[in-house]
């Protein structure tokens, strides 16, 4: 059963998709997040070799656990490079992010490890993090893992700083409500929709644990459309090892 607050985040995200952006701040302001507040987190500097190891659990049974290891490989005047390598979980593979600058993605993942090319940047963050900031961004992309193109829709409402322990340890985080409209309608069913919430540690520079939860619904019948749970994990930081 879905809880009542996350029916009213999808209402919100479902909101979102049909509107345009000019009223994404009268939206943000009816569901209680306003904007600015003193900084919770700076823009982080990131160093080759910075590294982070993820665990994965997954709430299917069939899937398991998995790790995922992020480490910066290159920093340049064209941005930051990040190797991602993923073992477990039903598949192993590595793939390549890539940053403009903190916080911009030019190459990588939205939902899980799929690998998405956007036509401008997509604010993961923007730094520097301040409570009851907010922004939604509707962004030309194309999807290389799943084969999928189109404009998606990202909106996160930065919540508070309070601490979160995990296995890596115990930090001072910024919590942040992240929902997402994905690319994948088809004629026969409607396209993904996420809600992530995010927990960033400047002390890391990156985040240390996300609670995620995808779904999408089959066209047709109201009355027989439950949601097709797609993603339900908890990913928690392991180990940092900051580079030099």
């Amino acid at each position: 059963m879905i809880d009542n607050a996350f029916i009213r985040r999808r209402g919100l995200l479902r909101a979102l998709a049909a509107a345009p952006l000019a009223w994404a701040g009268s939206a943000a302001a009816q569901f209680g997040f306003g904007s600015g507040g003193p900084p919770l987190a700076e823009v982080p500097a990131y160093r080759i070799g910075d590294r982070w190891t993820y665990q994965i659990r997954s709430r299917f049974r069939a899937v398991g656990d998995a790790e995922e290891v992020v480490e910066v490989t290159a920093i340049g005047a064209d941005g930051i490079v990040a190797s991602v390598t993923t073992r477990g979980g039903g598949g192993d593979g590595t793939r390549t992010e890539r940053w403009s600058a903190p916080g911009l993605v030019v190459q990588g993942s939205m939902m899980d490890v799929e690998t998405r090319r956007f036509a401008r940047p997509l604010e993961r963050f923007r730094f520097p993090l301040a409570a009851g900031q907010s922004w939604n961004q509707w962004v030309e992309q194309v999807n290389d893992t799943g084969r999928t193109e189109g404009k998606v829709n990202r909106y996160v409402a930065v919540r508070r700083a309070e601490q979160v322990t995990v296995r890596a340890g115990t930090f001072d985080a910024v919590r942040m409500n992240v929902i997402m409209r994905l690319d994948d309608e088809t004629p026969f069913r409607w396209a993904t929709e996420c809600n992530h919430t995010v927990w960033y540690a400047p002390a890391v520079r990156g985040v240390v644990r996300e609670d995620r939860r995808s779904e999408w619904r089959e066209k047709g019948n109201p009355m027989d459309n439950a949601p097709m749970i797609s993603q339900s994990e908890i990913v928690e930081l392991v180990a940092f090892r900051p580079g030099s």
